[in-house]
């Protein structure tokens, strides 16, 4: 998330693109508070004052902290998606490198923006039952993605399918764990050192369910 600064005066943006800038800035702002502070420390203040702005026009935006994690989430978690959905477009010699490359491309997404990444993996389990859903609803979706592109993609491949939904959205959570470990402790120092690893677990569930 890169903020544009807005021009002043008479030649100022109309009034929904300067909202649209401020609200961005302060989604990126909250996205470095709470890797910094962590959720429970992190304040609307603090949000608003890393950002440049004052409290009252955070207040404009969100009502609270948690509505602005819920926004940051479904900011953040938009575009892993559709990033997800684009790292499979063009040909593959085999399934292997097809999910090769989605798995590069997701962990080099969430490299891109570790601290909004860190936001939607680790920060939103301690934000509320709605964040919790938020989440939860997230891995659903990616859960549904892999599972059907498995089973859309795999047999011109000769490749297994899952067994099982259960069996794709086991992967999914392992590597959201996996993602969410090295975003709070960065190790490894490189993530995409992890992809071997989360290789072997999905062709692991793949050829163990084919058997």
């Amino acid at each position: 998330m890169s903020a544009t600064p807005v021009p002043r005066g008479r030649h100022a943006p109309p009034l929904e693109v300067r909202q649209a800038v401020q609200r961005e800035r302060l989604l990126r702002a909250a996205a470095d508070v709470f890797a910094r502070s962590g959720y429970a420390e992190a304040s609307a203040e603090a949000i608003a004052r890393e950002a440049g702005m004052s409290k009252a026009t955070f207040y404009e935006h969100f009502s609270n902290k948690e509505e602005c994690m819920l926004g940051l989430f479904d900011d953040v978690a938009q575009r892993l998606l559709e990033r997800l959905a684009a790292s499979v477009d063009g040909e593959f010699p085999n399934y292997r490198e097809r999910l090769r490359t989605r798995v590069r491309s997701f962990i080099e997404a969430i490299s891109d923006e570790p601290n909004a990444a860190r936001a939607i993996l680790v920060d939103i389990i301690g934000a509320g039952p709605s964040a919790a859903e938020r989440r939860d609803a997230m891995l659903d979706l990616i859960t549904d993605a892999v599972y059907r592109d498995n089973h859309e993609a795999a047999p011109a491949y000769g490749a297994p399918r899952y067994v099982s939904r259960d069996d794709a959205f086991l992967c999914v959570g392992a590597v959201a764990e996996i993602l969410g470990r090295h975003l709070r402790t960065g190790q490894p120092e490189d993530p995409l050192e992890l992809v071997p690893a989360i290789e072997r677990l999905f062709f692991g569930v793949l050829e163990h369910g084919a058997r």
